[in-house]
């Protein structure tokens, strides 16, 4: 497989100029959208930013959903808590970037809105690995680097991880397809002479 494929390249650089905008913008919203919650657990709630976590690694990759995740996370952690929470903070990158590998699909195109159901049943299945690999770094870095106790940080994962994948199926998955919906009839349209 191409190389340009894996990180969801297609002809632009790891970090081009739109990608690195796109990340300050994802991340700001993340950062200000984090502030929506609802409790849900000890040190746990359900977030509406996750959403832009599914919608900004679909549209532009990989690489900027996983640092749309990081940066967006820790600055709420700093700005919330005064200090972040690195295992959490790795847990929203790790989100992102399992949310961006659609983009890897050759046939995937959100800007040219060409989204099948085979991508959508593949949207869903990276959302469900991505809670899965992002809770196992949640439960690393908790227990063994912050020194949480197990138990209660297996209630948090279990309660996080599901919180997350019901906003990325009701909400971000969804937002995902409208734009693709949008940009597919504006995509067609055909200038007449």
């Amino acid at each position: 497989m191409n190389k340009e494929k894996v990180y969801g390249l297609k002809q632009e650089g790891v970090f081009s100029t739109r990608k690195v905008v796109a990340i300050g913008i994802g991340a700001a919203l993340y950062t200000v959208l984090s502030g929506v919650a609802i409790p849900i657990g000890p040190n746990t709630s359900l977030r509406i930013a996750v959403a832009l976590l599914t919608i900004f690694g679909a549209i532009f990759g990989p690489v900027v959903g996983f640092f749309v995740g990081f940066i967006g996370h820790a600055l709420n952690d700093m700005i919330m808590w005064g200090s972040m929470w690195f295992s959490w903070v790795f847990l929203s990158a790790v989100i992102g970037l399992f949310a961006g590998f659609i983009k890897c699909d050759e046939d995937f195109s959100i800007e040219k809105g060409l989204v099948t159901k085979k991508h959508i049943f593949k949207m869903y299945v990276y959302a469900i690995l991505g809670m899965f690999a992002s809770g196992i770094v949640a439960y690393l870095g908790d227990v063994y680097i912050y020194g949480e106790p197990a138990e209660k940080v297996w209630i948090q994962i279990i309660l996080a991880s599901f919180s997350n994948f019901i906003v990325t199926a009701v909400l971000g998955i969804p937002v995902v397809l409208g734009i693709a919906s949008r940009k597919r009839k504006h995509f067609n349209l055909k200038k007449e002479d």
